[in-house]
């Protein structure tokens, strides 16, 4: 099972295989709290900008963030990483980063490309 969290939320043993998607380390996080970093899995920085400015709709930032995918080689191959870690954990993987709130996230919309 592929499961969504904030990577401040307490960690816990459901969490399973821990994999943080933001680009930039959170503050006051260890290096111990997950597993794995990947980092460029992260929305493109200008793009979570306008997003937590209120400058782009949730609608948007979908379309955009999924446009990045479509146009960057590199972030397909990192997607298929993160497919290869939940398909190799013989547990449940955790998807974290920064958003405190579960809704909208992009850890949300990875969630779902696994599904693809």
């Amino acid at each position: 099972m592929v499961r969504t969290k904030s990577v401040y939320s307490e960690p816990d043993e459901k969490d399973g295989v821990r994999v943080l998607v933001t680009r930039y380390w959170p503050r006051g996080v260890k290096k111990e709290a997950q597993d794995h970093w990947i980092r460029d899995l992260g929305p493109a920085p200008a793009l979570i900008k306008k997003w937590k400015a209120g400058a782009i709709a949730w609608a948007e930032f979908t379309r955009a963030y999924g446009d990045e995918f479509k146009k960057d080689p590199r972030k397909r191959e990192l997607l298929a990483e993160l497919k290869s870690i939940v398909k190799t954990a013989r547990k449940d993987v955790t998807i974290l980063c920064t958003c405190k709130e579960d809704e909208p996230c992009h850890r949300k919309l990875l969630r779902e490309m696994l599904g693809r």
